[in-house]
């Protein structure tokens, strides 16, 4: 039987003693390499410096150097009831993010506070931090206990205020321990300097430690890497390629991919030089799938078992976050969303509440500033896959990106409605049931030495958008382009006939079934022209997903821009010169051509 393996994070303020706490547990637990310690200590005595237990952990230059940790340091120790992974996180305010990668990836946590010190801002930041990320199991460890004299009232006063702290936060410590990590005290055993303390060690809290329920037995969850192809020896494999989050998955199992909601089924799956094919696989793993229905995906997408808890999908999603950008958090600006494979444009829409993490100070404010926590409204530019963390932590989490930076945080706490939740159900039923044809988007592609595009001519009334659009239409048509021209008039008069009401909803329920008859253009494998009135980034964004059409040129036409559209092109003269012309179709070569 496999033998079972614990992560748990060390926290805490800097100086205060983490590596140290760590060392000791090392020697004590007689899990350091033969000489290990033996070889240290020799080291310190030949450069005349005092031995410390931290030394053992330190391996850095730097950190021996400046005497911080400021990398995350891992060792393994063992017990007699598991084995466990240790991350040695660093309290440097300069290095938060790296305490929040090692605490991303654990089960558990001690938290250290100098008892001489006492309570410092990155004790308290550290454990929001821990709470934010979904860390329940906790233990303060009071360490330093020696230079206060171990005084047990000392020892109760920090207990108390930090106990206050935590219940605010939410979190609630499994023990607070009073030790000292140089002497030894209380951490594998009590110590006769702790004649008050009769309560378990720092070992025996840890050894007590409930396991996380195993990813395996949780939903399944793979975030799409990327789609493989292979050409040679008339190898027609699309291997969807992955790492699996969580749960497991077999052959001929049903399928869906969100936020798209299209349905497959497992046909094989493929590893690297496997020595037998699998007929299963589970969390942990990187892999590939072959499907048996060829469906359009993409990187990002979210794959989920059928008949599994469904991930929520939304474009608009409250959050908890932490920002640690050198620049605040505003509104106004893009930024990029990252949750697993996924990436997305995001902006700020509001800021519900600002919390400074030290101090629990709450403050209404339109901006985060760095070091600051906050609930925030987030508006993301299409939807995404994810759950809640009470449901699958590894899927709620995300991290904000500013010019290349990851600036910020935090955990999705839950989806918020739209104007477009139902329609988005409407094409997710859609998809789910949609009879593929046995010619892939990507066959097409390459027969038609172009790609399924979408170029959107949109602007201001008598602009010259049909005029543009006819003659864009037959330019490309002349270079040998399967293309087609479709105004939103041909449907509002055709499909949408049965329509009366000219209120918002049916323009919203006009783009919906413009959008459908958009789709089948595109799946076969036609460049798309449309024209439509004063469009906005919304509804543009709404046209992607029903679509699923990743190649969108967006022109907007008119003297002014009415809408927040993001245009790939602004024209404000409706008369089209033929240069002008030639410089639009040099605009799409990329987008359009396969052979680019």
């Amino acid at each position: 039987m496999q033998e079972e393996l614990m992560n748990i994070v060390v926290v805490g303020h800097v100086d205060h003693g983490k590596s140290t706490i760590i060392g000791r547990l090392l020697a004590d637990t007689h899990s350091l390499p033969q000489g290990k310690l033996e070889q240290v200590k020799a080291n310190c005595e030949r450069n005349s410096k005092p031995f410390e237990y931290a030394f053992l952990l330190d391996a850095l230059k730097d950190e021996q150097a400046q005497g911080i940790t400021i990398d995350l340091a891992r060792c393994f120790f063992k017990t007699s009831q598991r084995k466990y992974l240790i991350l040695d996180a660093p309290g440097h305010s300069e290095f938060l993010k790296n305490m929040i990668t090692g605490a991303a990836h654990a089960e558990a946590a001690l938290l250290v506070i100098d008892a001489n010190e006492g309570i410092q801002e990155n004790s308290k930041r550290h454990a929001y931090m821990l709470s934010m990320l979904g860390i329940k199991q906790l233990l303060v460890v009071v360490n330093k206990m020696d230079l206060i004299q171990y005084s047990q009232e000392k020892f109760n006063r920090i207990v108390a205020d930090y106990r206050l702290f935590l219940n605010h936060i939410g979190l609630t410590p499994v023990n607070f321990i009073p030790v000292s990590g140089m002497q030894g005290d209380s951490i594998v055993a009590l110590s006769k300097n702790i004649p008050w303390y009769q309560q378990q060690t720092v070992l025996e809290t840890i050894d007590s430690f409930q396991k996380s329920q195993p990813l395996t037995q949780k939903a399944f969850r793979m975030p799409v890497q990327d789609i493989y192809k292979f050409t040679k020896k008339q190898d027609d494999r699309r291997i969807v390629a992955g790492r699996i989050e969580s749960g497991q998955v077999s052959v001929g199992d049903k399928v869906i991919f969100y936020p798209s909601g299209k349905m497959s089924t497992i046909a094989s799956i493929e590893a690297f030089n496997a020595p037998k094919k699998l007929q299963s696989i589970e969390a942990g793993y990187s892999i590939g799938f072959t499907l048996a229905e060829q469906i359009y995906i993409k990187r990002g997408d979210l794959l989920v078992k059928e008949h599994e808890q469904k991930p929520e999908i939304a474009s608009r999603i409250q959050v908890s976050l932490f920002w640690l950008g050198k620049s605040p958090l505003v509104m106004g600006k893009e930024y990029y969303l990252k949750l697993g494979t996924t990436k997305v444009r995001a902006h700020l829409e509001k800021v519900l509440h600002v919390m400074n993490a030290a101090s629990l100070e709450s403050k209404a404010s339109t901006t985060v500033q760095s070091h600051e926590v906050a609930v925030c409204l987030l508006k993301l530019h299409s939807p995404i896959a994810f759950d809640r963390p009470e449901n699958n932590e590894l899927t709620s989490r995300f991290v904000l990106v500013d010019n290349y930076d990851i600036a910020g945080g935090g955990i999705i706490q839950h989806a918020l409605e739209d104007n477009t939740d139902w329609m988005r159900e409407k094409i997710q039923e859609r998809n789910a049931n949609w009879i593929t044809s046995d010619i892939s988007r990507e066959e097409r592609a390459e027969k038609y030495g172009q790609y399924p595009s979408l170029i959107i001519i949109t602007g201001q009334k008598g602009s010259g958008r049909k005029t543009l659009a006819k003659s864009l239409e037959r330019a490309l048509f002349a270079q040998g382009k399967k293309v087609y021209y479709l105004g939103i008039g041909n449907v509002i008069y055709g499909v949408d006939a049965d329509i009366k009401n000219t209120a918002q909803e049916t323009r919203i329920e006009h783009l919906r079934r413009f959008s459908e008859v958009l789709n089948i253009l595109l799946d076969a494998g036609q460049i798309v022209i449309i024209t439509a009135l004063n469009l906005t980034q919304d509804e543009v964004n709404f046209i992607k997903e029903a679509t699923l059409c990743q190649r969108l040129f967006k022109i907007w036409m008119g003297q002014e821009k009415t809408t927040d559209i993001q245009e790939n092109l602004w024209i404000k003269d409706k008369l089209i010169s033929p240069e002008e012309l030639v410089n639009i179709q040099m605009s799409l070569k990329n987008k359009i051509n396969v052979s680019e």
